[in-house]
């Protein structure tokens, strides 16, 4: 009972101490340091550079560069004076991530539902989000706490030792779909992400009322193929079109000149 009690106390510690509060306030638990959350993104983004295409097209690149710069100009510096790296893959995937260490994926394919910078700055503003909120970090932490025997911190991405939690680790950073193990980011991390990367995409000079048209665009995409918002961990089109509106409607005027992308 005594060994209980002391192995309680200290998981308890440890729950206490990785507590932490998201840019909206609200609580996480995050049990793993920047400094790893940050490597497992570089590794795992060197990895999805040497598994899939890379696009050559110098104006695809320069478009998409503009429009990722403007938005990271406005977060904190990372670390050691590092600059963003953007990639643009060749794809037919409506999709796009942003990974903890400063990397960010863009699908070409989402270039034809995201049909001008404004949208595009949406979804990149919301990928960019997701990293600025932990939201990686927390649900592989989750994972953590579910899997008592899941030890990935300062693991290696590829070592022997990693290659049995790769698709969980992957998975916890937004790279589910390409890796063909679904972990998406819940409700609460979407609205959040909705949320925080649209006042970033303001604050860049981008008009957040494309914010709506972007996601119209989406279901018109989907096909009606969305299910329904109960059977979802994503908030349905309509539930985010609406929240998007109220939103927008609290925005400060940041009078900032659009970027020219």
């Amino acid at each position: 009972m005594r060994a209980w009690l002391k192995i309680s106390t200290i998981a308890a510690s440890i729950l206490i101490a990785a507590c932490s509060a998201s840019p909206t306030g609200r609580n996480q638990l995050l049990l793993f340091s920047n400094a790893d959350m940050n490597n497992l993104g570089a590794q795992s983004f060197e990895q999805m550079k040497q598994q899939q295409t890379i696009s050559q097209d110098n104006k695809t690149n320069a478009y998409v560069q503009c429009v990722a710069q403007a938005i990271t100009a406005n977060v904190a510096p990372l670390p050691g004076g590092q600059n963003w790296e953007v990639v643009v893959f060749e794809s037919d995937q409506v999709n796009a991530f942003a990974l903890p260490g400063g990397k960010i994926g863009v699908y070409t394919g989402l270039l034809n539902v995201a049909v001008n910078d404004d949208q595009l700055a949406t979804v990149i503003g919301h990928e960019i989000a997701h990293v600025l909120a932990d939201h990686s970090n927390e649900r592989l932490s989750q994972s953590q706490l579910a899997n008592a025997g899941l030890q990935l911190t300062n693991v290696a991405l590829g070592s022997s030792e990693y290659a049995q939690y790769r698709g969980v680790t992957m998975a916890a950073l937004g790279l589910g779909v390409q890796y063909g193990v679904l972990m998406p980011y819940g409700r609460t991390q979407e609205s959040e992400a909705d949320i925080v990367g649209l006042e970033l995409m303001a604050k860049s000079g981008f008009d957040p009322n494309q914010s709506i048209e972007l996601w119209k665009n989406m279901a018109k995409a989907s096909g009606g193929n969305q299910p329904p918002e109960l059977l979802s961990t994503h908030p349905s089109h309509n539930t985010r079109i609406q929240d998007l509106a109220s939103k927008i409607q609290a925005l400060p005027d940041y009078k900032v000149a659009k970027p020219k992308c």
